[in-house]
């Protein structure tokens, strides 16, 4: 491919490069830089583009590649490295202690309300709480399929009055559960 032909080439994919810069970089000073470094890298290599290939992917890669190369040396100046001793409690990560205490209680106020649940729908829920399947809850109790998923379903319903009567909004209480 001639020079001429090469440089043809670049600007019938000036606006496709230019829109894939800005896509890239959502910013329109910056996808302009993006275009000029891809061009001139392209320019620079093109004894590297093998004819017959195709022109617009080697082009489209070359940008690509920039946009990666260029972001990742943005997040690595953006690294801090503390190489200072250890010799205040802010810089030390080794002192942390975790204390699921507040997960704990609401284990146990939670294990309370459930033993406070009628026999008929705590078994079934307890059952199905360890992973029995409901076909194999109802063989077990020999209840019928449709009575095991009922009182499933009590045993939940049941459960999340019980936790909103104690602690006020069942999602807020979920979300502590949770974390």
């Amino acid at each position: 491919m001639s020079t001429l032909e090469f440089y043809d080439n670049i600007e019938l994919l000036k606006s496709s490069l230019n829109s894939f810069a800005y896509t890239l970089t959502k910013d329109a000073i910056d996808a302009e830089d993006l275009f000029q470094e891809t061009t001139l890298r392209a320019i620079s290599n093109k004894e590297k583009f093998r004819p017959g290939t195709n022109f617009k992917a080697w082009m489209f890669t070359i940008m690509k590649n920039i946009f990666i190369n260029n972001y990742r040396k943005k997040m690595k100046a953006n690294t801090i490295m503390d190489s200072t001793d250890n010799m205040y409690y802010i810089n030390s990560g080794k002192n942390v202690v975790h204390n699921d205490v507040d997960r704990n209680v609401l284990m146990d106020e939670l294990q309370v309300m459930i033993e406070d649940l009628d026999e008929s729908i705590r078994t079934p829920f307890l059952m199905h709480y360890e992973g029995f399947k409901y076909q194999e809850i109802a063989e077990h109790l020999d209840l019928p399929l449709g009575t095991v998923k009922s009182r499933i379903f009590f045993a939940r319903k049941a459960l999340k009055e019980s936790i909103t009567g104690h602690y006020g909004d069942y999602h807020t209480v979920r979300k502590k559960l949770s974390a």
